[in-house]
């Protein structure tokens, strides 16, 4: 029979959002071996009431699977990206990081690793390095028993003291090793300094080896649209702020309604422009269509430039702002990142 779940406290329990767990782990947590219906509804009404949940719903996973425990308001589906207000565009509550980004949140950390086993060849794992390009290369007895690593560097050592190929002499022992769950920027440091740094799983597993070059694809994959959205917003001011007048950008202002348009939030552009627009019960906002008529036609563009496909395009490029500005921790899709280098190149040709 199952122990009786005890609860941690809350401060323990928020101190597991943005990590991932196995199902084991999180019973671990709550001093259970086994799920049953008991438990399982103790577990899912104690991180409720801490502010969590899990995504997916750790009840469907099985024991050995993963899934992330999130803060409510950051759990997906919990505030459909249609219903966000344009108030949210202000930054408020949950638009700095809700939980910390891990390791782990590297894709390459949980990529899984190519290995050799303990006195294998020290040619095999030359040959691996040469063909897949790798600086380093585990020495793995099994999932998790790491021996060591073969890299360039000491192999170039045990050349340079004119020893024999002996695989054990080239084993660096000890290398950089972290937790899928620590904290990303703290070891940073250990990157830096090592190039890389191996993963491991909750259960031991070696899951993945996270590189400096690795740092630098999440580097280009975050900061490329974060960049391409700032220029569009810079190039979208320089359009709209010499053509439509103060009245017009204080219409569509939902707070303080100063009339200049570097105040104006991103949903606001949207609003300016956009000759259909409708209240929540799909009735159409004639003057707030009428207005838009107007500023469009300010802008001189309808030779040049589709106004329903530039509007339409406005509003995908918003809800990709607004997924940039919420750091969500997944990298955007490649074709969202495309979407947002289309839209630039056609306001570069229009300012």
């Amino acid at each position: 029979m199952n122990a009786v779940p005890h609860t941690p406290s809350e401060e323990e329990l928020r101190a597991l959002g943005g990590r991932t767990l196995t199902v084991s782990g999180l019973l671990e947590v709550f001093g259970v071996r086994t799920r049953d219906d008991q438990t399982v509804l103790h577990i899912t009404q104690a991180l409720k009431d801490a502010g969590l949940t899990t995504d997916p719903d750790f009840a469907s996973r099985r024991l050995r699977e993963e899934f992330r425990v999130v803060f409510l308001r950051s759990a997906s589906g919990t505030v459909p990206d249609s219903e966000v207000e344009e108030e949210d565009e202000g930054l408020p509550w949950g638009a700095l990081p809700q939980q910390p980004f891990t390791i782990g949140d590297i894709p390459a950390a949980r990529r899984g690793v190519e290995c050799v086993a303990p006195g294998a060849p020290l040619t095999r794992a030359m040959y691996l390095m040469q063909t897949k390009n790798y600086s380093q290369v585990p020495v793995l007895d099994g999932d998790s028993a790491l021996k060591g690593v073969v890299t360039w560097r000491s192999v170039a050592m045990l050349l340079a003291r004119g020893k024999d190929l002996e695989p054990d002499d080239a084993v660096e022992p000890d290398p950089p090793v972290a937790q899928t769950y620590q904290e990303f920027f703290s070891l940073l440091p250990t990157i830096r300094e090592h190039g890389y740094v191996l993963v491991r799983e909750n259960d031991g597993t070696v899951t993945g080896i996270v590189t400096a070059a690795d740092i630098t694809e999440r580097f280009d994959d975050t900061a490329h649209p974060f960049f391409l959205v700032g220029e569009i917003e810079y190039r979208l001011r320089r359009c709209l702020g010499p053509k439509i007048p103060a009245e017009a950008v204080r219409a569509v202002q939902m707070r303080e309604k100063t009339g200049r348009i570097t105040d104006l939030m991103f949903g606001d552009y949207v609003k300016l422009l956009d000759g259909d627009q409708r209240n929540k019960h799909g009735a159409r906002k004639e003057a707030a269509c009428a207005a838009a008529d107007r500023n469009w036609a300010a802008l001189g563009w309808d030779r040049a430039v589709d106004r329903d496909e530039f509007v339409r395009q406005l509003d995908r490029v918003r809800r990709i702002r607004n997924k940039i500005a919420h750091f969500d921790p997944e990298p955007l899709p490649p074709g969202k990142t495309e979407e947002l280098l289309q839209f630039v190149t056609l306001l570069r040709r229009l300012t």
